[in-house]
């Protein structure tokens, strides 16, 4: 209970009805910190009107990036902030996914079928592995997305006391892999890019605690209870480090696949790190 309250203290940005709804600021790299107040991640905001005026008044949010299929944002659109702009920047959408499996398609589409038949078929079939975050990463949509991405960090550069607000549903997948280049780009160590990774659990705690009561409940081995939680709204260590493995293994690091494919230059890196660090004791 303590760590999560200092958690929520420290990096929580209180905004009502979102999930996972934090900030980069404060993380440390080296002898400087990530200016607050700036970064900011979350869940959907299509449930929280209450959130617009903060996001504006408190945050003078410049850009909302939604990493969502593009049939998400549309059922279930963001809120207006005023003074913001709206990007979409779909990581995934359906066309991109592969030839449905028919024993899933039959279990899914069975009206009989129960939430945890539909989870014991996607387990069985492996959907949810350590390849999600690379095809993610790799595939030429999410590229694009994780490019448009960066256009908005940049320009955020010259709108002083402005911040970003990136999201996709859970605030965890799409927008973790965000996250980790973000802060790969700022200099961020891999440990404090894994702890912003891991923190999603702790925000979202309460609807961890009741999924592993209904895994305990289920029998489910140690393996099938972390993607349970997973599907729930947690995350798994693992396949981030997988991601950031890959792109070492095919860039060479995290920052050649940023130049490579983002067209992030080291100069880019270079100055935002020069706007969006501050130092320890001075704040300056």
């Amino acid at each position: 209970m303590a760590g999560m309250t200092a958690a929520y203290e420290q990096y929580g940005i209180g905004l009502d009805g979102v999930v996972n709804a934090r900030e980069l600021g404060g993380y440390r790299i080296g002898e400087k910190v990530i200016a607050k107040d700036t970064f900011l991640r979350t869940g959907k905001l299509d449930e929280a009107q209450s959130a617009a005026d903060i996001l504006a008044e408190k945050y003078r949010l410049l850009y909302i990036a939604d990493f969502r299929m593009s049939e998400e944002q549309e059922s279930m659109p963001d809120i207006k902030v005023p003074g913001c702009t709206h990007i979409s920047l779909p990581v995934l959408e359906q066309a991109d996914m592969d030839e449905p499996d028919p024993e899933v398609v039959a279990v899914i589409s069975d009206p009989a079928s129960t939430p945890l038949d539909r989870f014991n078929i996607l387990y069985k079939k492996n959907f949810i592995n350590n390849t999600l975050y690379v095809d993610f990463l790799c595939k030429e949509r999410g590229k694009k997305a994780y490019r448009g991405f960066f256009e908005a960090v940049k320009a955020l550069e010259a709108e002083e006391g402005r911040s970003l607000l990136w999201h996709c549903t859970d605030g965890k997948d799409r927008t973790g892999l965000a996250s980790m280049l973000l802060l790969s780009a700022l200099g961020a160590s891999r440990e404090t890019i894994l702890e912003d990774y891991m923190m999603t659990n702790i925000f979202n705690g309460t609807r961890l605690a009741v999924a592993r009561k209904e895994a305990e409940k289920f029998g489910f081995s140690s393996d099938k209870t972390g993607v349970y939680l997973f599907m729930a709204g947690g995350v798994i260590r693992e396949f981030m480090e997988h991601a950031i493995d890959t792109l070492e293994e095919r860039y060479g690091s995290v920052m050649g696949y940023l130049s490579e494919e983002l067209d992030v230059s080291e100069g880019d890196r270079l100055d935002l790190r020069e706007c969006f660090l501050r130092d320890v004791t001075t704040g300056e």
